[in-house]
């Protein structure tokens, strides 16, 4: 990596995070790891149904919200298009509060796929939800 070359921060709370099945998409585009946090407590995540592999949708909410645990990759700005376009619906990109208050790029779930789906915003994390499920 060149000093001029531009990085963003991409926030990924699932199945892209490190060691699991997605993470390479992140990797194969020069993604890097930056840190473990979470975000804000105004938000639920709900394990989707029909994806393989299992994936959880992040909303924002007014009420009933928690701080859910998610990793912060750095990805080269060029990559930044190719990584959001392989992205299904009802999946998609915004912008995330992170419990420090600064504000970062990703995944969230639009709000109608969450309405048949399983919260586990109590487990405060996918890989929470995964190791107590397992």
């Amino acid at each position: 990596m060149t000093n001029t070359e531009k990085l963003i921060n991409v926030a990924v709370c699932g199945a892209h995070m490190t060691g699991l099945p997605l993470n390479s998409q992140l990797t194969s585009l020069g993604g890097k790891f930056v840190q473990e946090t979470s975000t804000t407590p105004d938000y639920k995540l709900y394990r989707l149904n029909g994806f393989t592999p299992a994936r959880p949708g992040l909303l924002r909410v007014d009420e009933g919200g928690a701080a859910i645990t998610l990793e912060v990759w750095s990805l080269p700005i060029e990559n930044y298009g190719a990584f959001v376009s392989g992205v299904p619906a009802p999946l998609g990109f915004g912008t995330l509060t992170l419990v420090d208050d600064s504000a970062v790029n990703g995944f969230l779930c639009e709000h109608y796929a969450t309405l048949n789906a399983i919260d586990i915003s109590h487990f405060r994390g996918w890989r929470n939800y995964l190791k107590e499920t397992a």
